[in-house]
């Protein structure tokens, strides 16, 4: 279910949030050593827009994007009665289309305090009384957690982190199967966007291929890891250009060489 699906059937706040993580003042602590800027950067969209621009459903361009990016997430995996932990929640958007679908539980992880708060109210909002939210850096999870869900996604996360092979390492100790979202590296002008761009540049946006990737997975202890690549329209851009990339998008998505130049992303699936 995306995200314009949801806006466009709000559910009634039927259902109350499960309880809470307790988060230990020492916990809290030992994250704040660790802080990356854009942490506040993010705080700082949540206060001033109400939420992340990339998930903001007014722009034609970013609500394609996170319907073609949450349909990938969603049908790699069989998500139907899982338990998953979204690790980089944010505003908790996509953490509520995780929780219609299908899934027994989920749980929203994020640093960004403000953010978290979003998430709480968009879960009620929607009625996605089957999710829970903590703030957390992803580097100091308790150990109880480890190995307590069945699914663990990086949706748009590791390009963002400061030791992202570490990342995927604790993401495939909290379940056997991880699936990650991130920009492609391998695409040329995405590489030339985030270095000039001040919102990339703000936000610490950076990029990695695919093989990247896969190579941190199976040093993490994968067995199996496979990718593809998908998307052509960009987050922000105007109404015209949205509309033909999304035309072409389910062609060029096939055509074997040029999708890995051209795509935006690419969903990867690691288990162990």
């Amino acid at each position: 279910m995306t995200s314009a699906i949801l806006a466009a059937s709000k559910l009634p706040p039927i259902c109350v949030l499960a309880v809470q993580i307790e988060q230990p003042d020492e916990k809290w602590n030992a994250m704040m050593t660790e802080r990356k800027k854009n942490i506040d950067v993010f705080d700082q969209d949540v206060a001033s827009k109400g939420g992340y621009l990339y998930t903001d459903q007014a722009r034609l361009s970013s609500r394609l994007a996170n319907a073609r990016i949450s349909g990938a997430i969603l049908s790699a995996l069989d998500f139907a009665g899982q338990r998953v932990v979204d690790l980089g929640c944010g505003d908790g958007s996509y953490t509520v289309e995780i929780a219609h679908a299908g899934v027994r539980h989920v749980t929203g992880i994020d640093p960004a305090a403000g953010a978290i708060e979003m998430a709480r109210k968009r879960a009620l909002e929607f009625g996605a009384g089957n999710s829970e939210f903590a703030i957390y850096s992803l580097y100091d999870l308790p150990s109880s957690m480890d190995d307590t869900f069945d699914i663990a996604v990086l949706r748009g996360v590791l390009h963002h982190l400061s030791d992202p092979a570490k990342a995927v390492a604790i993401a495939l100790h909290l379940a056997r199967r991880v699936v990650i979202l991130e920009p492609n590296g391998l695409n040329p002008v995405l590489k030339l966007i985030e270095r000039t761009s001040q919102y990339h540049i703000e936000h610490e946006e950076q990029s990695f291929t695919p093989s990247s990737a896969a190579r941190w997975c199976r040093k993490a202890g994968a067995h199996s890891v496979h990718w593809s690549f998908l998307g052509l329209t960009p987050m922000f851009c105007p109404d015209w250009m949205a509309r033909t990339c999304s035309l072409a998008e389910p062609v060029i998505e096939k055509i074997p060489g040029l999708r890995s130049i051209s795509c935006g992303q690419y969903v990867m699936v690691a288990e162990r």
